[in-house]
């Protein structure tokens, strides 16, 4: 177990660009950004892709550029994902609600546009997202909370490699409803072992010719964790 009896806290995150071999993740710059991520999010279409955000649906890019604004001046950290194969902007997610001084900080606002489906994008951003808290600002918690109905995101949250903590029951109101909030973390000394199904996963030999995995994540985890003495 870490000592934390000379723990000093960790540095807030800050934008950081991070580069796998699949993705790019970048801070969000409006210039830069703003149409493309729209576009790679589906456009119009992004109020379906977002159902669980708490924000009201967007009318256009305007309210899309307002909101952004908001979150950003709110302390959360945007970065975007970029496929390097075709260089468009695919997605994004935010770090959210740090508290350096614990060590514990959220990832939040994620949104996965259609280009990263059934792609080796998303499993990568996010392990380049985690390895950052991790290994380079010594976090000792990583948060994933999500709307209880949201079941696409509870299973990703355990894809990856959180663990399900509970309900947080009337959490908050979203779109003028009642939402009960599932919680999830990684914690410190999970890391190395999640880190290295990533990494595990993410190499060549665990594709086919096809592009096709061909060891799970979870397996691949699974594994680890039986042979770690």
């Amino acid at each position: 177990m870490r000592d934390l009896s000379t723990f000093k806290g960790c540095p807030a995150p800050q934008p950081v660009r991070l580069e796998g071999r699949f993705v790019v993740v970048e801070p969000y710059d409006r210039a830069a950004h703003l149409e493309a991520l729209w576009n790679g999010l589906g456009g119009m279409a992004i109020n379906s892709l977002l159902t669980y955000f708490t924000q009201p649906d967007f009318n256009g890019i305007e309210d899309f550029d307002t909101w952004l604004a908001a979150v950003q001046k709110g302390g959360w950290v945007t970065e975007v994902f970029r496929d390097k194969e075709t260089g468009k902007i695919v997605g994004m997610a935010n770090y959210m609600r740090p508290d350096p001084a614990n060590g514990v900080v959220e990832i939040g606002g994620v949104a996965h546009g259609p280009a990263m489906s059934r792609s080796p994008l998303s499993t990568e951003a996010h392990y380049l997202l985690a390895r950052h808290v991790f290994d380079d600002l010594g976090y000792r918690r990583y948060e994933w909370k999500c709307h209880n109905e949201n079941e696409p995101s509870k299973v990703t949250a355990k894809r990856y490699g959180f663990s399900f903590e509970g309900v947080f029951r009337q959490h908050m109101l979203s779109k003028g409803k009642n939402r009960d909030t599932a919680w999830f973390s990684m914690i410190d000394s999970e890391w190395p072992l999640i880190r290295a199904a990533f990494e595990a996963w993410l190499s060549p030999e665990n594709f086919d010719e096809a592009g096709r995995q061909r060891r799970r994540l979870e397996d691949l985890r699974a594994e680890l964790a039986s042979s770690d003495p």
